[in-house]
């Protein structure tokens, strides 16, 4: 059976992280660590939370093809090593757990790829997750609304969508999908 790279999208807030935590915890999967040119956070580790790179190198590693996809957020980059990402395929299926436009970069160089776009059952659950973290302003959480519209809309360019309405269901749903495609 061939390893997969299976990249997993949905609007903040959906539920991405908690949906790979549990996939990670109940198959044969690695998760690809991003580089990035900021600076690392408190509690944040290198090689496990990020690849902490200068801009510098990271902009060679753009000219030399180095990346599945990368993109620049608040003046900091952002990207996923090809070489990692390829010598963890050797091993096992390869989560990417990253944003709808860079899941349609990495489709375009890897047409193999498996896109799962994670949704929220309606816009209110979204909008009330996402106020439930008691960590964001309701201006930011307007925001993150407006892109989750977007992101949405991009949804029909993945191969898949999957309703997180109830954990367990949308884990066991991906499992199924990532069960048929290796067949």
């Amino acid at each position: 059976m061939r390893n997969l790279l299976i990249v997993i999208s949905g609007p903040s807030g959906v539920g991405k992280g908690t949906i790979v935590e549990r996939l990670l915890s109940r198959g044969n999967y690695s998760l690809s660590v991003s580089c990035t040119t900021r600076a690392p956070r408190e509690g944040e580790t290198e090689g496990k939370s990020y690849f902490f790179i200068s801009k510098k190198k990271f902009l060679e590693m753009i000219d030399e093809g180095g990346f599945l996809e990368f993109s620049n957020h608040f003046e900091s980059y952002y990207g996923t090593p090809k070489a990692f990402v390829e010598k963890q395929l050797e091993e096992r299926d390869v989560i990417l757990e990253i944003d709808v436009d860079g899941g349609l970069q990495v489709k375009r160089s890897h047409p193999e790829a498996l896109l799962i776009m994670i949704l929220p059952p309606d816009r209110e659950t979204l909008r009330s997750r996402l106020a439930g973290r008691g960590t964001e302003k309701p201006e930011t959480i307007e925001k993150r609304l407006a892109r989750a519209d977007y992101e949405i809309e991009k949804s029909r360019l993945y191969d898949y969508t999957v309703i997180n309405g109830e954990l367990n269901a949308a884990v066991t749903e991906i499992e199924n999908i990532i069960k048929r495609e290796k067949e």
